[in-house]
């Protein structure tokens, strides 16, 4: 109840003393231009126009020019006209979370989507578009996060307060590898985002791969690809505030958003529509500084928080791992896994290229036993893949050379290793005792109380 009353407290205290109405000057494309409100808008704040139907469509605001300003509106255009009226709007861009959030869907907004009925409320508000926390007051990554994959437990070992990148082309299988992180890992809190998801498939992704179990203790945030860029924008930023509640409970949490592409996209028409001059294929300048204000919010939190592990899926177009975004937002963050169409059509999920991948926490954050072992399986790898070609085409003769042999005989074993259903699970020990395994080798147990922390860092 002490919540409650703080709530209406805190919209008491943001509410005007007095309305202020503007006029709607000029529409071109998705841009409204209003007259007579310039004087009490900054950029991000929202105003609410009336259609001819009197029906009201809110707006945020992303510009100025001659003297008016420039809207974009969460819905449709339909109905909006010169001369409509403008009020400028009393929302506070924050949320109030709850621990009962978990097992709910939402929409960019905050508003149950699920049929479940209306959300709790909380006593703290979460600005949505929150600055990412100071460096010098961040704790430095946590212990191993079990993420139920074979392949990333063991080659790309992620921790607590990491981020990772997936990158890959459309159809190879994100969303699957994403599904088996939530549904599969030992972090307490997951906070998933569906940014601009095909709208038949956010509910197969809910019901079918994340299942009951993994939404259970899971929010998921979903905006279609039919939404206005501003509602799939605020989309990302509504998951990054969800994240940062859980984090200061305090909880080890895991953000999954898929994708940062469809992110940047969104920003792209934005900027496009207010008169940014585009720069590299079609982004803008404002793309790039808003890719890391968004993936910094993810990370370890200060003394006595948790942190939130991100991991965040990238579209890369025509399959070029080099293009604008993909390349941004692998340098902001600590380690990218890629997901390669060629494994995919040889009938391998998840189709994770392992000498193309990297965690930057690692070696630091393994044993000496298991970094020998990753050495020595990824060493078998690279052989075999300079090979390759000529295996299939059958032009090595076998005996030729016996590092070469060695890798052909331990190929299939290691590719029966990384592959792997989404329903089923591995525990991290359990991944290297497998991969120790097939190799022939021994490693001793490890406890996870004593797992060295990695540097600062690290090489991957």
């Amino acid at each position: 109840m002490s919540g409650f009353g703080s709530n209406i407290v805190s919209e008491i205290n943001h509410l005007s003393a007095y309305d202020v109405y503007g006029q709607v000057k000029n529409i071109v494309g998705l841009l409204i231009e209003v007259g007579g409100v310039q004087g009490n808008l900054s950029i991000g704040d929202h105003c609410i126009i009336s259609t001819r139907s009197n029906v009201p469509v809110t707006c945020e605001v992303v510009g100025f020019a001659n003297g008016n300003v420039l809207v974009m509106p969460f819905g449709s255009l339909d109905g909006i006209g010169m001369g409509c009226r403008a009020q400028v709007g009393n929302a506070d861009p924050s949320i109030y979370p709850t621990m009962a959030w978990l097992g709910r869907v939402i929409n960019a907004f905050g508003e149950p989507i699920d049929g479940k009925g209306p959300l709790a409320v909380g006593a703290t508000g979460y600005p949505i578009r929150n600055a990412p926390p100071p460096s010098h007051t961040r704790q430095r990554v946590g212990q191993k996060l079990d993420l139920g994959v074979r392949s990333i437990n063991t080659f790309l070992t992620c921790c607590q307060g990491q981020r990772m990148g997936i990158f890959a082309g459309s159809g190879i299988g994100k969303s699957s590898i994403l599904s088996m992180m939530a549904r599969h890992t030992n972090a307490e809190v997951g906070v998933i985002g569906l940014i601009g998801e095909r709208g038949r498939e956010a509910r197969e992704f809910i019901e079918d791969h994340l299942g009951e179990d993994g939404l259970a203790k899971s929010v998921v945030v979903v905006a279609t690809s039919d939404e206005s860029p501003l509602v799939r924008r605020q989309a990302a930023y509504m998951t990054m505030a969800i994240a940062e509640f859980f984090r200061d409970q305090p909880k080890q949490v895991l953000c999954l958003m898929d994708s940062v592409t469809r992110f940047a996209m969104a920003q792209r028409e934005i900027s496009l529509s207010t008169g940014e001059p585009p720069t590299s294929k079609g982004y803008t300048p404002s793309v790039f500084a808003e890719l890391p204000r968004l993936l910094e919010r993810a990370g370890p939190g200060a003394e006595g928080q948790g942190s939130i592990t991100g991991l965040f899926t990238v579209l890369v177009e025509g399959d070029d791992h080099n293009e604008p975004v993909a390349d941004a937002v692998r340098g902001i963050l600590d380690g990218h896994i890629v997901l390669e169409r060629e494994i995919a059509e040889r009938g391998r999920y998840p189709a994770i290229n392992i000498l193309r991948s990297v965690s930057r926490t690692m070696p630091g954050c393994n044993t000496a036993d298991q970094n020998a072992l990753i050495a020595r399986a990824r060493q078998l790898m690279a052989v075999y893949e300079d090979m390759a070609e000529l295996v299939r085409l059958g032009a090595y003769r076998r005996g030729t050379d016996p590092q070469i042999d060695e890798a052909i005989r331990y190929h299939e074993p290691l590719e029966s290793f990384l592959a792997q259903e989404i329903g089923e699970a591995t525990e991290l020990d359990a991944c290297y005792h497998m991969l120790a395994d097939i190799l022939g080798l021994t490693i001793q147990p490890s406890d996870a109380a004593s797992q060295p922390t990695p540097p600062e860092g690290a090489a991957g």
